[in-house]
C-alpha cells in the first residue's frame, strides 16, 4: 500500500457518507519568466470554495495542462473522481489529482472544525544543531544557509546527475541510501508527485525528525505520519477568491494565505475528526 492509496481510501469513506462538493474550476498560473519563482502552483476549486494546491513545474506538467482543453473539462465533476488521478502515472494528471485531494482535505478540515498551527520557520522546525546530520531531499538552495549556519552537517539527495558533487560546506549525492545516516530529514511536497515518496521515506527510518513542507502538502496526514514523517508544513488559504485572482495573474499572495505546520503529536487523527461530522 502506498501513501496515495491510503489517502484515497480515506477520501472514499468521506465520499460514501457525505455528498462531497464537485469541482468548480482549475486555476493555472501564467507561464513563469526565466528565474521567476512565482507560478509554481495551480489551484483546484470546489463548489463550496475549498482550494487545493499542487506543484506544476515538475517536468512539462504546466505546459501539458495549458495545451489541454480549457479547464480540462473538470467543472462539475465529482471531486473524488478527480482525486483518483493521484494514482495516475502521467505527471499532469497526478498533479491535478493531488490538487483535488488537497481541496477535499481542506473541505474536511473546515467541516470538522480543525486548523493547523502557524509555522515557526521554513525548515520544518527541525532546529539543526552542531553534531546533527541533516538530510535534504532535493537541492533547495535558499534553505541551505539556514542549516549550515547552525553548525549541522548537510547531505542533499538529488535525482539530477549534473547536480551531484561536493559543495561549500555540504555535498549532493544521487544515492538515497545515505539518508539512512541522517538524524533529521527535510523534503518538499514534490515527493507526492514524482513516485519516489514511499521509497525515500523507507530510507529515512533512522531519522528522528522528518519534515515535509510546501504548498502542495495539504492532504490528510495519517498515511505520512504512519510512515515516519513527524511534521507537515503547508499553506492555509485565508481568502479564496483573492488568492485565485492573484495566482492567475502571477502576483504575490502575501496575506492571502499563512504558513502552517502540523506535528504527528498534534494531529487528532482522521477517525477523531470523522466523528465530529454529522452523518450524511
Amino acid at each position: 500500500m502506498s501513501v496515495a492509496t491510503d489517502c484515497l481510501q480515506q477520501i472514499a469513506r468521506l465520499d460514501a457518507r457525505w455528498r462531497l462538493p464537485r469541482v468548480r474550476a482549475l486555476h493555472l498560473p501564467p507561464e513563469p519568466a526565466p528565474g521567476e519563482p512565482r507560478g509554481e502552483f495551480c489551484a483546484l476549486e470546489l463548489d463550496d470554495g475549498s482550494l487545493g494546491l499542487s506543484y506544476v513545474l515538475l517536468d512539462d506538467t504546466l505546459q501539458r495542462l495549458r495545451q489541454s482543453d480549457p479547464g480540462l473539462g473538470l467543472a462539475g465533476r465529482p471531486a473524488f473522481e478527480v482525486a483518483r488521478r493521484l494514482g495516475d502515472p502521467e505527471a499532469a494528471r497526478k498533479a491535478i489529482g493531488l490538487a483535488a485531494v488537497n481541496a477535499i482535505s481542506r473541505w474536511f478540515f473546515d467541516r470538522a472544525g480543525w486548523q493547523p498551527d502557524p509555522s515557526i520557520d521554513s525548515i520544518g522546525a527541525m532546529d539543526p544543531r552542531p553534531g546533527d546530520h541533516i538530510g535534504m531531499i532535493g537541492l533547495f538552495t535558499p534553505l541551505i544557509p539556514r542549516v549550515l549556519a547552525r553548525g549541522a552537517r548537510l547531505t542533499v539527495v538529488e535525482l539530477k546527475p549534473h547536480l551531484a558533487g561536493d559543495r561549500d560546506g555540504y555535498r549532493v549525492t544521487l544515492d538515497a541510501r545515505e539518508l539512512g545516516g541522517c538524524d533529521k530529514v527535510l523534503s518538499t511536497g514534490t515527493l507526492l508527485l514524482n513516485d519516489t515518496l514511499d521509497g525515500m521515506l523507507a530510507m529515512c527510518r533512522g531519522a528522528r525528525w522528518i519534515a515535509m513542507v510546501g504548498p502542495s502538502v495539504g492532504c490528510l496526514p495519517d498515511a505520512l505520519f504512519a510512515r515516519g514523517v513527524t511534521l507537515l508544513g503547508g499553506s492555509w488559504v485565508l481568502d479564496g477568491p483573492r488568492y485565485v485572482d492573484a495566482l492567475r495573474a502571477g502576483e504575490r499572495r502575501q496575506g492571502l494565505a499563512r504558513k502552517v505546520a502540523t506535528t504527528r503529536e498534534a494531529w487528532p487523527g482522521f477517525e477523531t475528526l470523522l466523528g465530529r461530522l454529522s452523518p450524511g
